[in-house]
């Protein structure tokens, strides 16, 4: 049976990841997340969650903002004036120190990029000293949270030609790039240099792996020593190898339809509200996520504190509901039995992609119950970027993504993305409400949890009335270690995955 697995990790691998001495004493780690580019506001979260580069604000494994790069920060009384003073022994890896003024020049150019940057309202990026100053045009309590945000770590000028485009990653963190090879392999070697001091495991080689099942036989042969997004169904299996540890979090993410809110299939609350009651998000839990406590009752999972709301009412399945609510949209069953409307079938087709690998087994199960009801729903499997290229050019019509909700760790960060105007490439499409815009714009000028308190409830209340983003179900997070290693942690954020931490077992 070994020699069957290796075969079988030869043959999907191409042989590339042959054990040999050369390899000994790396750590080799393998993900789903290929590297399509460096602009840090497309792969930063690569660089991010690697260590090889820094933002000026991180996150604690409990959500909570800490320092990054700046050591403290604090803001003026009126709330227009965020100061962010900086580390003095920080250094990027070409040598050079890390300066209020880089930082600035960093975080500038994010500023002018499709980042979450773009939707704080920033009126100037200086640098006084050694701290970075950010004026804005209005008070903004979420501004340190967006500073977590991949798109804004912080590169040495060195990353960039003359022209300001970046050509390679120059970050800060206990990492720097040995090698690129895109879309799959990063070589990682120690810095240094890195003002927390120096990795437990010098050398780190990262393979982006589309396959599950293929991830899960590099953890078993020993090809990987540290793999991340495992499929439910191999997780029973891994857990019973004694040369692993399994390790599971539920995470703040949640896998969602997008819908076209704008299209003649989903311009009607009333079609949005069926397809959510014609899904059987139980069955899809048991079966495919082997965890039924993960149906997703409404869009922000219990994790999420505030956010999670009890008093509404949850989303369930409802076979009649969803039958009465499609006539009252005005769709009657055609001779082959499809919805029609005005001479045009239900038909639709559903994007999404393998990166996560329990997306197209969820897509298959939705197009099954979506059929009962009359729903001809086309499944195409291809690359995440499809979705928001098709979002951006009005063509999409359903996708089924897998949404995180702590890219910012203030959520008002992903709501003002996803729900302004606009909607976003990940958020809605075509929906277009300006209570819940107004919600959002207070929610951020705030910290008082009296003030709060109440516009989060409401958003949720919108978000499930509207239902401009459908939820199907709510996440965890599988993380396979080999019993080599020790000092693995799980970062439900995604923010960090602390790989300097990590050791060679005694």
């Amino acid at each position: 049976m070994r020699k069957l697995k290796t075969l079988f990790l030869t043959l999907a691998l191409g042989g590339s990841l042959s054990v040999s001495s050369a390899y000994a004493e790396t750590l080799k780690v393998a993900g789903p997340w290929e590297i399509t580019g460096i602009e840090p506001a497309q792969t930063g979260y690569v660089f991010s969650r690697l260590q090889v580069a820094e933002t000026l604000v991180t996150t604690d494994k409990q959500g909570g903002l800490v320092p990054g790069l700046a050591e403290n920060w604090s803001v003026s009384d009126d709330g227009l004036a965020w100061t962010f003073t900086l580390r003095a022994n920080a250094v990027f890896h070409d040598g050079t120190p890390v300066t209020a003024e880089t930082a600035a020049a960093s975080l500038k150019r994010a500023l002018a990029g499709v980042g979450v940057l773009s939707q704080a309202p920033i009126a100037e990026i200086a640098s006084d000293g050694s701290a970075v100053r950010i004026r804005l045009t209005k008070p903004f309590s979420a501004l340190p949270a967006y500073l977590v945000h991949f798109s804004t770590i912080i590169l040495a000028p060195s990353s960039f030609d003359g022209a300001g485009k970046i050509t390679r990653i120059v970050g800060s963190g206990p990492y720097k790039v040995k090698s690129l090879m895109p879309p799959a392999r990063l070589e990682l070697e120690g810095s240094g240099n890195w003002w927390g001091g120096k990795p437990g495991i010098e050398e780190v080689s990262y393979l982006a792996v589309g396959q599950g099942e293929t991830r899960a036989l590099m953890a078993e042969s020993g090809e990987a020593d540290l793999v991340f997004s495992m499929l439910p169904v191999s997780v029973d299996r891994l857990k019973a190898d004694p040369k692993l540890d399994v390790w599971i979090a539920t995470i703040p993410r949640t896998r969602i339809l997008k819908v076209n809110a704008a299209s003649p299939f989903f311009d009607q609350v009333e079609e949005r509200q069926a397809i959510s009651a014609a899904i059987d998000r139980i069955g899809i839990t048991k079966v495919i996520l082997r965890n039924p406590d993960l149906a997703a009752t409404q869009l922000f999972p219990p994790a999420m504190k505030g956010w999670n709301v009890s008093s509404v009412q949850p989303l369930e399945r409802n076979v009649e509901k969803a039958k009465e609510l499609l006539a009252a949209a005005g769709w009657m069953p055609g001779s082959d039995g499809i919805l029609e409307k005005d001479g045009k079938r239900f038909s639709v087709t559903m994007l999404t992609y393998s990166s996560w690998p329990e997306l197209p087994p969820i897509a298959t199960a939705l197009q099954a119950q979506l059929r009962q009801f009359g729903i001809d729903v086309r499944v195409s499997v291809g690359n995440s970027s499809e979705i928001p290229a098709r979002h951006k050019d009005g063509t999409l019509e359903m996708g089924l993504i897998s949404r995180l909700y702590s890219i910012v760790p203030d959520p008002v960060g992903t709501l003002l993305q996803d729900y302004g105007p606009g909607g976003s490439d990940w958020g809605s499409t075509g929906w277009d409400n300006k209570e819940m815009q107004d919600i959002v714009e207070k929610f951020a000028a705030t910290s008082d949890a009296n003030i709060r308190v109440p516009l989060q409830t409401r958003a949720v209340e919108i978000l499930q009335q509207e239902l401009p983003s459908i939820p199907v179900t709510w996440s965890e997070l599988a993380i396979v270690s080999s019993k080599r290693i020790t000092g693995v942690e799980v970062d439900p954020l995604e923010v960090n995955y602390g790989l300097s931490s990590i050791r060679w077992a005694e």
